[in-house]
């Protein structure tokens, strides 16, 4: 379990067009952004897909093994594989000023959340996680392993319940959620439902 206490998250539900996403908040702290990121990068590496999601483009990316090691320093968190590797922002000491957002805030994680993206029928069809700096950039996108969808984009022809494990896992680890049948209610990306 993690090293400190969480608070239970309140679910929040967007609207976009004509799915429905339920987010719940994360702390945007340095110490639990790192024991998350961790945590996610050391055990579910082989079931994520991860990069920035900005306006015009999706950076989707796999890790091609377990990660060599991660650390932090000077409010970086840095997670490598060998050669590649990536830096975060966790903690904007010292970062200079920009469109009137304080130093502080303008680099480091000001809004973290998981996710649970409903298709146009109101069932689940992804789970996962986002963070946004003060500037209201997106730093980063975790789409968790799917029982839809294959690393590499392959759809399944029938879901693999299992893999629901990695946001089972987040779930009660992070927001104190137990199990839900509602997870397997969904029928994935065919005949446009998504």
């Amino acid at each position: 379990m993690p090293s400190f206490t969480i608070a239970p998250r309140q679910e929040t539900v967007c609207f976009e067009g004509q799915r429905s996403r339920q987010i719940w908040a994360l702390p945007t702290d340095c110490g639990f952004l790192q024991e998350f990121l961790t945590y996610v990068f050391v055990n579910y590496w082989d079931q994520i897909v991860f990069g920035p999601i900005i306006q015009g483009a999706a950076y989707e990316f796999t890790c091609p093994h377990s990660p060599s090691h991660i650390d932090e320093s000077n409010g970086f968190l840095s997670i490598h594989f060998g050669a590649s590797h990536f830096h975060l922002c966790i903690d904007g000491k010292d970062r200079p000023a920009e469109s009137g957002v304080s130093p502080h805030d303008a680099h480091r994680p000001v809004r973290a959340v998981i996710f649970r993206q409903l298709d146009g029928t109101g069932h689940p069809i992804s789970w996962g996680f986002e963070m946004w700096n003060g500037l209201d950039h997106p730093m980063l996108s975790i789409f968790f392993g799917s029982p839809f969808i294959e690393p590499g984009d392959k759809l399944l022809a029938a879901p693999q319940w299992e893999r629901l494990a990695m946001w089972r896992d987040i779930a009660q680890r992070y927001l104190g959620r137990a199990p839900e049948t509602f997870d397997e209610s969904g029928k994935g990306f065919v005949n446009g439902n998504y």
